[in-house]
């Protein structure tokens, strides 16, 4: 029976139940889920984002089939259909046909955190700490971008014969560093303030201006279907004005807004201002033919001099958690693993471009501490692996090409292993290489090797 016919034969009440019903209960299961899940990656010492990606593929299609995105085409858990039909006292079926055409709402709860959090990390980009280390850091970020990119780039299609917009988002997806990973282990060990803490940090935020740039690109090509040099080049041109843009603006902009800001008085100001301007952000990248995430991120560059700066942070961080929470969930949920299964015969080839893909990622970045000229003594590996862990960073990139219909379910496979080995390898190596060198005492950013 169709869809409109299963439908036809449910009341308006009973839909309503059963809609409530999983919108209720998907949040639930998300969020109980990944809370397990997180507790315990704290307790290991190991980023959160990857106890939400874990909880993810629990409930999802590689595991209790809870969360299924319609476009993956599984089958749903058959006790969940049954429950919630029993409850509302429709079909199975029918709650299935349901839970399809309700699945848009959480998917927009999750580009909310898509969104909160690119503003998010924009709003934690130190320019100034950048500037301070601006030479070094700039030719570190472009190593570290230009080198897995390329590599990563001509070795799907050259090697394994991947088509090339694909490969390329996999090349782009390698470019990305994570901020917050990396600097949590330098400041647990003292040598955030150090030249190599610094660099790594200053190297980061380019990081992600470049790769951002890249990612919006990128998905931009695919939507239009079209690889050529010259609407690449608009692109491009485009991205980086709106980002030179926008980082004019938090020097010029961020006055007005706080003018704005100190003159409001009812309750949420401080939350509902910075929304506006990621609002209009994202707004004006869409409508120049970038992708919204450029602007979520350009938005929080804007508002990074702010002096309510660390307020809009504080009011962000809720949001951020609830609603990227469900966004990282949601990219667990629709990851086949099955696909990694090295007993199958037909998964070694898969199996063989995550090991390549995780190998570039590593040695691309680890190359770009040597990539900079300095008369100052650096300890040039740690500079390295600083920059290796992708983090949340490399699940966007994830996040969004899937959804653009983009990857491959092998590749889709074979680059979260490589955003989760280099996220989970990069705090145990720094420590490795740190553990015998002294932190300075007065935090000043000097050599600590």
């Amino acid at each position: 029976m169709s869809a409109p016919s299963l439908l036809l034969e449910v009341g308006n009440t009973q839909i309503e139940t059963v809609e409530t019903l999983l919108q209720v209960g998907r949040y639930l299961v998300i969020f109980l889920a990944a809370r397990a899940l997180a507790e315990l990656m704290v307790r290991l010492g190991l980023p959160t984002i990857l106890g939400e990606l874990v909880a993810g593929v629990l409930i999802g299609v590689t595991g209790l089939h809870l969360i299924l995105p319609p476009a993956v085409h599984a089958e749903l858990n058959q006790g969940m259909l049954a429950l919630i039909g029993n409850c509302a006292g429709v079909s199975p079926e029918a709650v299935a046909t349901i839970y399809d055409e309700s699945f848009p709402s959480l998917e927009a709860t999750a580009k909310l955190g898509l969104y909160a959090l690119l503003f998010l990390t924009g709003l934690e980009s130190e320019l100034d700490e950048l500037m301070a280390v601006g030479r070094q850091a700039t030719t570190v970020a472009l190593t570290g971008v230009v080198l897995p990119f390329a590599l990563g780039t001509a070795g799907l299609v050259l090697l394994f014969h991947v088509p090339l917009f694909p490969a390329v988002f996999a090349g782009a997806s390698m470019t990305a560093t994570s901020i917050g990973i990396t600097a949590s282990v330098f400041g647990e060990l003292g040598f955030l303030r150090t030249r190599e803490g610094q660099t790594v940090i200053g190297a980061a935020v380019l990081d992600d201006i470049f790769g951002i740039v890249i990612l919006a690109v990128v998905v931009a090509l695919a939507a239009d279907g079209v690889l050529s040099a010259g609407p690449i080049l608009q692109l491009v041109l485009a991205a980086a004005v709106f980002v030179g843009v926008a980082l004019f603006l938090s020097r010029k902009a961020a006055p007005a807004f706080d003018w704005v800001l100190d003159r409001l008085r009812a309750p949420g100001e401080v939350v509902v201002a910075g929304f506006v301007v990621l609002g209009l952000c994202c707004f004006v990248a869409e409508a120049i033919g970038l992708e919204a995430a450029l602007g979520a991120f350009a938005a929080g560059l804007i508002l990074s001099a702010s002096k309510h700066t660390a307020a809009i942070q504080q009011s962000v961080k809720p949001l951020v958690a609830l609603f990227a929470t469900v966004f990282f969930v949601l990219i667990g949920s629709s990851l086949d693993l099955s696909v990694m299964n090295p007993l199958n015969p037909d998964n070694r080839d898969g199996l063989v471009v995550a090991l390549f893909l995780l190998v570039v990622a590593i040695a691309g970045k680890v190359a770009a501490g040597w990539s900079y000229l300095s008369k100052e003594k650096t300890n040039r590996l740690v500079v390295g692996l600083g920059m290796m862990p992708r983090g949340e960073v490399g699940l966007i990139f994830l996040g969004l090409g899937s959804q653009a219909g983009i990857l491959s379910a092998p590749l889709e496979a074979a680059i979260l292993l490589m955003v989760i080995g280099t996220t989970f390898l990069a705090p145990l190596l720094l420590r490795l290489a740190l553990s015998g060198v002294a932190a300075p005492v007065d935090g000043t950013a000097e050599q600590a090797a």
